[in-house]
């Protein structure tokens, strides 16, 4: 009996538990990438501003966050934090509602796609950029308004 109750209680937490994380507002939790707590309007003034861009207006702003030494600390792969905020080019007013993809490719030729979360007005992922040397950034956007947009960029890491 005892047996059949642990076994119903750990198959109820590994079912929930994707049904929590699924749950959970990105935006409103506080994250730590490095030793940076994420708290609003936060991240989008951290790390390296990498490129600005407008295209069919809107302007595209890429920040780069070096995430290695936290990462490694967890015990994961992921070296920097791309994130990248829209703005109407005219108004300055900031464009969140959308999807965004990016792909990276590295000086090794390897390529790394991932659709990026939305966070804090923006959209964000971490990426593998182990490597010093030039990377390829290359976004895809769609936002509100339906048109898909891109922009494409080098990143160095030194």
């Amino acid at each position: 009996m005892r047996k059949t109750a642990l076994i119903v209680a750990a198959t109820t937490l590994a079912l929930a538990a994707p049904a929590a994380f699924a749950a959970m507002d990105h935006e409103s939790m506080p994250m730590d990438h490095g030793s940076m707590k994420m708290e609003h309007g936060g991240m989008m003034s951290m790390g390296k501003l990498a490129h600005e861009e407008v295209v069919d207006g809107v302007k595209a702003t890429f920040r780069v966050i070096d995430i290695q030494q936290k990462m490694k600390e967890m015990g994961m792969k992921e070296t920097h934090h791309i994130m990248v905020m829209f703005t109407d080019a005219k108004t300055g007013k900031t464009m969140s509602g959308g999807e965004a993809k990016i792909k990276v490719m590295g000086p090794d030729k390897s390529e790394q796609i991932k659709d990026l979360m939305g966070m804090e007005g923006g959209f964000g992922s971490d990426f593998t950029m182990p490597k010093k040397g030039k990377y390829g950034v290359m976004c895809k956007f769609k936002l509100a308004d339906g048109k898909v947009r891109s922009v494409k960029f080098w990143y160095s890491v030194k």
